[in-house]
């Protein structure tokens, strides 16, 4: 089984620049989508490879965040949420369950625009754990890969500028330290580090300074799995080529 994540920055963006092709395409089973920015009336078929079953959860605001799972197969159950405004109006939490499979797509908040984004970012950070260890407890027979962007690098090797970013949101101390409890805390695994340790691997990329051509980037996108998957994991890639967005889509291959 083949998972892919990405940001598209505006989903009908992605479109036109060729990203429903590239899925129709591929051998991807389940892709899950952050950023779509685009409202139920919008949704039409030349958003979704034909054949694929999509799940949607936009945000409230229009041409503003939200989420989406599209799959080859129907979800046995999706649930939309968590239950907490910061969340659930943005749209930034999509649950499918596939028998004892659970996958979901998290856009996780930016907090690089003022004091007052980091703000909401860590708010959102702070109530997401406990819940997210109460999910995983109340049911032990199940196995979780939670795809998406989490705008945060976790350690050095995920941004190429790390000396200079120790200051700056999505590198900041007290973010990288949520990560590392988030997956000690939880037993779960980065499933791209797990297979791949080489550095100058990103997900994204700023639109200033040619930081794509000199890949001066970021690894914030990811798939943070249970560690029952651990022998699962078979292979991950990040498609750099072709751009459908400023993020690049991350596969993983699981022996499922």
């Amino acid at each position: 089984m083949k998972i892919a994540t990405l940001n598209a920055n505006g989903l009908r963006s992605a479109a036109k620049k060729g990203v429903v092709d590239w899925l129709s395409s591929s051998d991807i089973d389940i892709c899950c989508l952050q950023e779509i920015r685009i409202q139920h009336a919008q949704l039409s078929d030349e958003l979704l490879p034909a054949g694929w079953h999509a799940c949607w959860y936009p945000a409230l605001r229009p041409g503003y965040s939200g989420t989406a799972i599209l799959s080859r197969s129907v979800p046995d159950h999706t649930q939309y949420g968590l239950q907490f405004d910061l969340c659930d109006s943005e749209g930034r939490w999509l649950e499918c369950h596939f028998a004892s499979l659970v996958i979901v797509s998290l856009y996780l908040p930016s907090g690089s625009a003022n004091d007052a984004a980091q703000v909401r970012k860590d708010e959102f950070l702070e109530r997401l754990l406990p819940i997210l260890q109460q999910k995983l407890a109340a049911d032990p027979e199940r196995s979780w890969i939670i795809c998406g962007d989490f705008n945060i690098a976790h350690q050095e090797i995920d941004l190429k500028n790390w000396k200079s970013n120790q200051k700056n949101s999505g590198f900041l101390p007290h973010e990288r330290s949520w990560f590392s409890q988030l997956l000690n805390d939880l037993s779960l695994i980065d499933a791209f580090r797990t297979l791949n340790p080489e550095p100058n691997q990103y997900t994204w990329w700023s639109q200033r300074g040619n930081a794509y051509a000199n890949n001066v980037g970021w690894r914030i996108d990811y798939q943070i799995v249970s560690s029952t998957l651990l022998s699962a994991l078979r292979s991950t890639q990040i498609v750099t080529t072709p751009r459908f967005s400023d993020h690049a889509p991350l596969i993983v291959e699981y022996t499922l």
